[in-house]
C-alpha cells in the first residue's frame, strides 16, 4: 500500500493565508459606537451595575439577531434605545426584581477619587449620587424613563416621543410632572439625612 502524500496547506495556491487579525464588522462598529451609550441607560434604569453589563450584552445579542428586521425609520441609536427600553421593562417586571431586594447602593456609587479630591468631597459626592438614585427609584418607571433619556442620553421630545410611542406633547407635559416628582422626592431624601 502506497502512502499518500499530500502537500501542506500553506503551499497549496488555492488556499488563503490565515490573517492575524479579524476584520472589523459593521456590528462590530455599532457596538463600539453605542455600547457605552447603552449600558449607562440600562445602568440608570435598573440600578445595579452588573445587571446594566447583562443587559447590554442582552441588547447587543437581540440586536444582532434582529439587524435584518432594521427598517431604517429610525437612526440605529433609537433603535437600539428602543431594545433597551423593552429589554430593561421586562426586566423590572420579572417576579426576581419584585421580590428580592438587591444590596447595590455601595456598588453603584462607589468611585475612584482622584488625588486632589479630599475626604470630605468624596463623601459629599456619594451621599449625592445617593440621593439622586434613591429619588429617581421613587418614581414610576415611566417617569424615571423619561428623566433619563431627556437628562441623561440628551434625546428631543420627537426622539423620545418615537421610543416610548408617545407624541412630543405628550413626552413634555409627562416630562414636566416627572421632574417635578423628582424633585420633591430628592428634597424628602434631604430631609432624610441626619
Amino acid at each position: 500500500m502506497k502512502a499518500i502524500v499530500s502537500e501542506p496547506l500553506a503551499e497549496r495556491p488555492d488556499v488563503e493565508e490565515p490573517r492575524a487579525t479579524l476584520e472589523a464588522s459593521p456590528f462590530a462598529d455599532l457596538y463600539r459606537e453605542h455600547s457605552r451609550a447603552i449600558y449607562y441607560l440600562a445602568l440608570r434604569y435598573l440600578g445595579d451595575p452588573e445587571r446594566a453589563e447583562d443587559a447590554t450584552q442582552d441588547v447587543f445579542l437581540k440586536a444582532f439577531r434582529k439587524m435584518g428586521q432594521f427598517r431604517g425609520e429610525s437612526s440605529w441609536r433609537t433603535w437600539l434605545y428602543r431594545i433597551t427600553i423593552n429589554h430593561c421593562r421586562n426586566l423590572l417586571q420579572s417576579w426576581h426584581d419584585r421580590h428580592v431586594v438587591s444590596g447595590v447602593d455601595d456598588a453603584l456609587w462607589e468611585t475612584t477619587p482622584s488625588a486632589s479630591d479630599s475626604p470630605l468631597r468624596v463623601l459629599e459626592t456619594r451621599e449625592l449620587g445617593e440621593r439622586i438614585q434613591k429619588a429617581l427609584d421613587g418614581l414610576s418607571p415611566e417617569y424615571r424613563l423619561l428623566l433619563l433619556l431627556v437628562a441623561d442620553e440628551e434625546l428631543t421630545y420627537e426622539e423620545v416621543g418615537a421610543l416610548t410611542g408617545q407624541s412630543p406633547d405628550a413626552v413634555r407635559g409627562k416630562l414636566h410632572r416627572a421632574r417635578k416628582a423628582f424633585t420633591a422626592l430628592f428634597r424628602k431624601t434631604g430631609d432624610e439625612v441626619p
